[in-house]
């Protein structure tokens, strides 16, 4: 009709069942056309120009939306379609204690509560105010127990409240009414799990998977409760069944990987992780997971690899970056070592063992004047650290500065004698001077 310009009558129910199609097809256009066609032949119609009205607010023309509906709300005031589409223009222009005042109006004038009380629900949540948000998602389970929308609704609300025990005690008090409902169960161990409450957990997703054995939220929950349990060999069995109840995912492989671990099965872990990269070449939790197997086995130039692709992942993530630095100084690529601390401190890994780290490499490698630089940029952070004061010292003898030198050792010795090591193993040939055994001679003398 719309497409060839025919125009045909049709009884304003057509039309209504007509834009109703267009508007669920996402074709607004063709709905308009037909709501022009059909207020055209019926226009009188309240149905047609509250379709009118729900376009108008779906095309973001607020205003003339409740225009319209004040016209319609002349005619019909107690209809409640009004004041459902008045709401949603409330809410909009996020003015929600208004939208809620109005659909509030709504429920007297309707039998559809159920979805006037879920709205409601809804804009308290915009509110951030949960404990009504609750009520209203809670009124709606007293029109439809069923109504599992509404039920994960009330346990959202107390979980954004932190009130895990009540939420137990609610679905405890459904269960009782419902000992059949697998999502009940499900959301009692989850909320158990937040409780550390692992053995209830588990009972609670047994029921879960008993009740509807294809539940697969409920078999990978039963298994990273059983992690926490360390029954490891049960926990692969869950992640298993849920690979084989759905598609396989790089969650489950990650996860098996880890149990694997945890079982000192490294050959299975790392065949496991190397499923999980290939089901998401994006997960960099695998390819680091893969690394640290690969370091424990010293087998160096293999973790390089794999390291390099969690970077390339996740550039900024200082923890891959100093594992990077590890590496490439158990490979002696000297420079790469560098680069890898710098990136670290580059992304706020401020940490002592990367200041000391670097300056350590640029020392090896005769860059003492950049490590120095280090040190005392370092020094910014650990004010009175010995690890600090020793390198210090060693670099300034190395450049004949031995009035800094002397103070930074006598300031380190004072801090931590016991860390005079780091001279002696890392610069043996300043160890060594005169200068220097004298300090240590005197300190010892004077701790006699």
């Amino acid at each position: 009709m719309l497409k060839t310009n025919n125009v045909y009558f049709f009884d304003s129910v057509e039309f209504e069942e007509i834009i109703h199609y267009y508007i669920d097809s996402g074709k607004n256009s063709l709905a308009k056309k037909a709501i022009k066609l059909g207020l055209k032949q019926h226009p009188n119609s309240v149905i047609l120009r509250l379709l009118k009205a729900e376009v108008m607010i779906f095309d973001g023309e607020l205003d003339k939306a409740s225009v319209l509906l004040k016209e319609v709300h002349a005619i019909e005031p107690t209809n409640e379609e009004v004041y459902i589409q008045q709401a949603t223009i409330f809410s909009k222009k996020d003015k929600h204690k208004e939208a809620i005042d109005t659909l509030k109006i709504a429920l007297s004038f309707t039998d559809e509560k159920a979805d006037i009380l879920s709205m409601i629900g809804m804009e308290f949540l915009f509110l951030d105010n949960f404990d009504d948000a609750r009520l209203s998602f809670a009124k709606c389970l007293e029109v439809d127990f069923e109504d599992y929308s509404s039920l994960y609704n009330v346990i959202y609300c107390f979980d954004m409240e932190g009130k895990h025990t009540e939420a137990a005690e609610y679905l405890n008090n459904y269960i009782n009414k419902d000992p059949y409902s697998e999502v009940a169960w499900h959301q009692l161990g989850r909320q158990y799990f937040v409780l550390e409450k692992y053995e209830e957990a588990l009972k609670a997703f047994d029921y879960s998977v008993l009740i509807d054995e294809h539940f697969v939220g409920g078999f990978l929950e039963k298994a990273k409760t059983l992690e926490q349990l360390k029954r490891y060999e049960d926990a692969i069995e869950n992640y298993k069944a849920t690979i084989e109840l759905d598609d396989p995912t790089s969650f489950a492989f990650l996860r098996i990987g880890e149990c694997y671990e945890k079982l000192n099965n490294n050959i299975l872990a790392i065949n496991y992780y190397k499923k999980a990269v290939h089901e998401d070449p994006l997960l960099d939790k695998a390819w680091i997971a893969i690394t640290n197997i690969l370091l424990i086995e010293k087998k160096y130039t293999k973790a390089l690899y794999t390291i390099n692709k969690a970077i390339e992942i996740d550039e900024q993530n200082a923890l891959y970056w100093r594992k990077f630095a590890q590496i490439n100084l158990k490979l002696e690529l000297f420079e790469e070592a560098i680069k890898g601390f710098k990136e670290c401190i580059k992304n706020k890994d401020l940490s002592l063992e990367v200041w000391v780290g670097l300056a350590d490499v640029l020392c090896y490698v005769g860059k003492f004047e950049e490590a120095l630089k280090t040190l005392l940029e370092a020094k910014t952070y650990f004010t009175d650290f010995a690890e600090i004061e020793y390198r210090l010292s060693s670099i300034y003898f190395i450049f004949e500065n031995t009035h800094k030198g002397k103070l930074h050792l006598i300031h380190a010795i004072t801090i931590n004698y016991k860390l005079i090591s780091i001279i002696k193993e890392q610069f043996n040939a300043v160890y060594l001077l005169d200068d220097v055994q004298q300090i240590i001679k005197e300190f010892k003398e004077s701790s006699l």
